[in-house]
């Protein structure tokens, strides 16, 4: 299960940076309204903090850095949550010019990050609670 897991949550991250690329080229960090960067950044830097202890955990076998992993990665998912919220309101804008960068992602690129990532969540939580091993 934890191989599955960290599967997974690499698939999430090629998504998330397909997603972060796109945001960056769209004049995500100087844009006024939308996803700011300080969420932004938050939601990656925490995603790869957590990535880092699945790791540590897999290498180790320390429960504890699978259920910190486990926590780091719902903070991940609160955030992505939020920034959906976000980039759907900012999908309502009509003229492209005046959009802010989300509202430029590619849908399906959005719903298969935001599959994969409670994907993840799933399966990091049953393997740190010792299902499936």
């Amino acid at each position: 299960m934890q191989w599955a897991a960290l599967i997974a949550w690499i698939a999430t991250a090629l998504g998330g940076f397909t997603l972060f690329a796109q945001w960056l080229r769209h004049g995500g960090l100087n844009q006024e309204e939308g996803i700011r960067a300080p969420r932004l950044f938050s939601h990656l830097a925490t995603a790869l903090v957590g990535l880092t202890l699945w790791v540590v955990y897999m290498l180790g076998d320390d429960k504890f850095f699978a259920w910190v992993a486990v926590a780091l990665l719902l903070a991940v998912a609160l955030l992505g949550v939020s920034m959906l919220a976000i980039s759907s309101r900012g999908r309502t804008t009509t003229e492209r010019t005046a959009a802010p960068a989300e509202a430029l992602f590619p849908l399906p690129v959005v719903i298969a990050h935001g599959a994969l990532g409670t994907i993840t969540l799933i399966l990091a939580v049953l393997a740190a609670a010792g299902i499936g091993s």
